[in-house]
C-alpha cells in the first residue's frame, strides 16, 4: 500500500495526529527533517502498522515534510482497516 505522510517535527512524542483522506499526519520527535527524521518515521510507522522495520520505504520526499511511503508486509485490506481507524 502506498500512502502520503505529512511529517510534523516536534519535541513531543512520535504519534499519528490525524488522517485527511489518504494523507496521514504524523509527529516525529526531532527538530530536523533529515535522515534522522526519516529513520524515526520508518520505525514508528512499522510499529504503528505492525509490519517489519524493512516493510516501510520512503519512495518520495526524503528531504521534505510531504512524503510518499510504501508499506509492505500485510495485505491491502489489513492496512486499510488500520488507516480507517485513524480519526
Amino acid at each position: 500500500m502506498i500512502i502520503k505522510v505529512r511529517v510534523i517535527s516536534t519535541a513531543g512524542d512520535n504519534e499519528v495526529v490525524s488522517r485527511i483522506g489518504s494523507v496521514l499526519r504524523v509527529k516525529v520527535k526531532t527538530k530536523n527533517l533529515d535522515g534522522e527524521a526519516n529513520d524515526i518515521l520508518k520505525y514508528f510507522l512499522a510499529d504503528f502498522f505492525a509490519v517489519a522495520d524493512g516493510g516501510i520505504n520512503i519512495i518520495k520526499g526524503n528531504k521534505g515534510k510531504e512524503k510518499t511511503v510504501e508499506i509492505r508486509g500485510k495485505s491491502e485490506e489489513e492496512l486499510k482497516k488500520v488507516m480507517e481507524a485513524i480519526p
